[in-house]
């Protein structure tokens, strides 16, 4: 199963024998995969232009041709951050072009997922003595650039570091970073990408 945010919507992509239709309010769309790209870039289409849904999902016997279809719409960018904890078990969140959000980055050519994901943290807090931790999870989502479709893998893992300022990376457009307790953050701080709240549902 393969979940994708478009237009903070998820995007469901799974197997036709794992599918259990959701019999709600109608606000969970289900269609078939026929095995054609065009209804794949119907769909993604339609995401990029509404928020009418609380989810979709497409299903097919052959998961595999379903994600190499939906994977040659788009251009794929692989990025890597953090959920970085101080002493006292906050965590580090961030404001940038209207959303909160965690820090995180693509990868540079030659780099690891772990080396892009600390350095991240690094250049957009202005923290350092990072301890690395575990993978958390992976996340997927899309966004246009340049009238070109992108597919962002984003590598989590989990992170330790000292409570000290935070010296949020103006260059790119974050506008404030602070230490809140995930709770607190959860709660009181919107709008948060769904993507995000999934990598904090997981830590």
């Amino acid at each position: 199963m393969y979940k994708i945010y478009i237009n903070e919507t998820p995007l469901i992509l799974v197997e036709t024998s794992k599918f259990e239709p959701n019999l709600g309010n109608g606000q969970n769309l289900a269609v078939r995969y026929a095995g054609k790209v065009k209804q794949l870039l119907q769909v993604v289409d339609m995401l990029e232009k509404t928020q009418r849904f609380e989810s979709v999902t497409i299903h097919a016997p052959d998961i595999k041709k379903l994600w190499k279809d939906f994977k040659s719409l788009f251009k794929k960018i692989k990025a890597a951050g953090g959920v970085v904890f101080n002493e006292k078990k906050e965590i580090l969140v961030m404001f940038r072009r209207g959303f909160w959000d965690l820090p995180k980055g693509k990868i540079d050519p030659g780099e690891t997922k772990k080396q892009a994901a600390v350095r991240e943290v690094e250049e957009e807090t202005g923290i350092s003595n990072i301890k690395l931790g575990k993978k958390i999870c992976r996340t997927l989502h899309t966004y246009q650039l340049k009238e070109k479709r992108i597919l962002k893998y984003s590598y989590w893992y989990k992170m330790t570091a000292p409570k000290t300022k935070l010296i949020p990376q103006m260059e790119e457009d974050i506008e404030k970073c602070e230490w809140m307790e995930t709770r607190d953050f959860i709660k009181n701080c919107q709008p948060i990408y769904g993507n995000i709240l999934e990598v904090l549902n997981q830590v």
